[in-house]
């Protein structure tokens, strides 16, 4: 008998043949084989791809960031998501394989002895039965593999969304550090002038008491204290918000986003070294997360067709059991107390009301969707890197002239103290160096923060670090299929 159970099972697997779904193709895409607008200059050649923040080369800056992908509750969320989809994956690959189970039933039963009917043999009887259930549909249609091809796809498609997610993270913990560090920056700046400011005040004070200078000329350098003192009150309230904000990045508790201060080291003030190495080839962009996720889902969505469209066709259904029943527990495994079954069954739509149709009218418009979708990413995608690499370029340009504008205006300051000094030039030639130069210094904190959060835009816009280019390393084996335009 178990041998009859083998070959059932074994010509069920064999007839069970052809898919419903369309031959998936990639959709043809134009690229260019190189970023055009992007200088030969940069790193790019060896930056890891799971450790992409280290390129900033700051020690308080990594452990932030491995900080939050430990406790960021939206990374936490996405890994749940993606544990969900694993689980459906399995229950689907689980169709494709026979369900067997087993089961032992022993029962007690008493007959009437009132009836007209009267049988001979005990009233009271006892009956055990054991059996081994065996039960298969026949995939002759594709329905089940198309589902279970369209079940893998989605766990693809949450795996890259998980990665999305991740990129997205250390991305903004990258830029909302590098904000801190800005803003504390300007604070101190903002502090300094208004201690310098100060200290003017009082010294031209006790000139206006000894009749040197008008009371004119007190009242101006007495309305720039007032100016940097309403400067700080803003700046310091906006560097709270963004340390709230960054703890809430690492996923700090309620108590700990009150209590205690996010470390931030600020003694490296060099800008980040730029990320856009020579000949960057466009099909990089390929292995972008989103990207990929939108890849899966097209590939879900026409496996999905497949599905529908074999809900038209018969469905076959085999099942069987193997066991033993008797009367007596001490007989239930001899040769006499065997039984067996053997079933086919076949079922055929004939009239749904037209719900069948309807079913593939809407998976083949979600294919659609899907294919708009992933078109849609792709150029999204293009044209963030795009703005990325020349934002990358722009704001370095800003930062260099930013610094080189707090390097004159600090020399103006300094001289036009002298030529006041020295009866020169009025007051008011030293009030504009030094309101000059404290916005100088400003932009320049956040020209360096622009600067920063520019070369992590690109790492971002890119899906990632990488680890080489041009090659095998530099773009998924998939994306060679892409067609390419120079």
């Amino acid at each position: 008998m178990q041998n009859k159970l083998m070959i059932f099972m074994g010509f069920s697997a064999v007839i069970s043949g052809c898919s419903m779904a369309p031959d998936y193709q990639r959709p043809a895409v134009e690229l260019p084989q190189a970023w055009q607008a992007a200088p030969a200059q940069g790193q790019g050649q060896n930056m890891p791809a799971d450790r992409w923040w280290t390129l900033y080369q700051d020690g308080t800056l990594n452990l932030l960031v491995e900080e939050a992908l430990v406790y960021n509750q939206d990374l936490a969320l996405a890994t749940a998501r993606l544990d969900e989809a694993r689980a459906l994956a399995r229950i689907a690959d689980a169709q494709l394989v026979p369900a067997v189970d087993a089961a032992f039933q022993r029962d007690r039963t008493r007959r009437s002895d009132s009836t007209a009917t009267r049988f001979p043999g005990a009233l009271e009887n006892n009956n055990y039965r054991t059996q081994v259930n065996v039960s298969y549909e026949i995939d002759l249609w594709g329905k089940l593999r198309d589902s279970a091809k369209a079940a893998q796809s989605e766990l693809l498609a949450t795996t890259a969304a998980r990665e999305t997610v991740r990129i997205a993270i250390t991305t903004s913990v990258v830029q909302s550090y590098y904000a801190l560090i800005a803003l504390d920056a300007q604070v101190d700046a903002t502090r300094r002038a208004l201690a310098l400011r100060q200290h003017d005040f009082k010294l031209q004070r006790v000139r206006a008491d000894a009749g040197i200078i008008n009371d004119f000329s007190l009242r101006q350098l007495e309305a720039e204290v007032a100016a940097a003192q309403a400067q700080l009150p803003a700046l310091e309230s906006r560097r709270s918000s963004e340390e709230l904000a960054l703890g809430v990045l690492l996923g700090r508790s309620p108590r700990s986003l009150l209590q205690d201060t996010v470390l931030r080291n600020a003694a490296n003030a060099a800008p980040a070294a730029p990320v856009v190495p020579a000949d960057l080839p466009s099909a990089l962009l390929l292995r972008r997360p989103d990207i990929v996720t939108a890849e899966q889902q097209l590939i879900a969505a026409n496996a999905r067709i497949g599905a529908a469209r074999a809900t038209l066709f018969p469905s076959i259904g085999l099942s069987g059991y193997l066991g033993s029943e008797s009367a007596a527990l001490s007989n239930l495994f001899s040769g006499p107390a065997s039984i067996w079954q053997l079933g086919f069954g076949l079922a055929q739509p004939i009239f749904q009301g037209g719900r069948l149709f309807g079913e593939i009218d809407a998976v083949e418009a979600r294919q659609r969707q899907a294919l708009a979708q992933y078109q849609k990413t792709l150029q999204t995608a293009f044209r963030e890197t795009h703005d990325a690499l020349i934002g990358q370029v722009r704001a370095r340009e800003a930062f260099d002239a930013e610094n080189s504008r707090v390097v004159a205006l600090t020399e103006a300051l300094r001289l036009a103290r002298i030529r006041f000094v020295n009866g020169l030039t009025s007051q008011l030639e030293v009030l504009d160096a030094e309101r000059n130069l404290l916005n100088a210094e400003l932009n320049r904190a956040d020209a360096l923060r622009a600067q920063r959060s520019a070369v992590a835009n690109v790492v971002k816009a890119m899906g990632g670090g990488w680890t080489g280019l041009p090659g095998a390393d530099s773009a998924p084996a998939q994306a060679q299929s892409a067609k390419a335009t120079p």
